[in-house]
């Protein structure tokens, strides 16, 4: 099942708020979020505003593509928006781009076994 990291850039001077924000995810934020298939889904903030995403999907475009479709989601971003820079394309959904994983301990351990990881 393919894994996606991506990084975004928050303001450092809204990192308190940013947390707080996260530490109550709108209910029907987290029901959409589960039901559009990203499963394993975890941001990691750092002190200078580096925020990491972490999740797992089965496809990670289709996951993109229902979470747009939500009206919760335009709203959920609406109000996420001004916590992050350099946004070129309007929102943090739109702007997040993957990292390409050049390591993964799991796979490489059960490629010397023979075993599917």
């Amino acid at each position: 099942m393919p894994r996606v990291c991506f990084t975004l850039q928050v303001d450092p001077a809204r990192l308190h708020e940013y947390r707080a924000r996260h530490a109550r995810v709108w209910p029907e934020m987290l029901a959409a979020l589960a039901e559009s298939g990203w499963r394993d889904y975890s941001l990691f903030l750092r002190e200078d505003g580096l925020l990491v995403g972490f999740l797992v999907t089965d496809d990670f475009a289709a996951a993109q593509a229902a979470m747009q479709a939500c009206d919760v989601n335009a709203r959920w971003q609406a109000e996420m928006a001004p916590f992050f820079l350099d946004l070129h394309q309007g929102t943090a959904d739109r702007a997040m781009r993957p990292l390409d994983e050049v390591f993964n301990l799991e796979a490489q351990l059960a490629a010397r076994t023979g075993e599917t990881p």
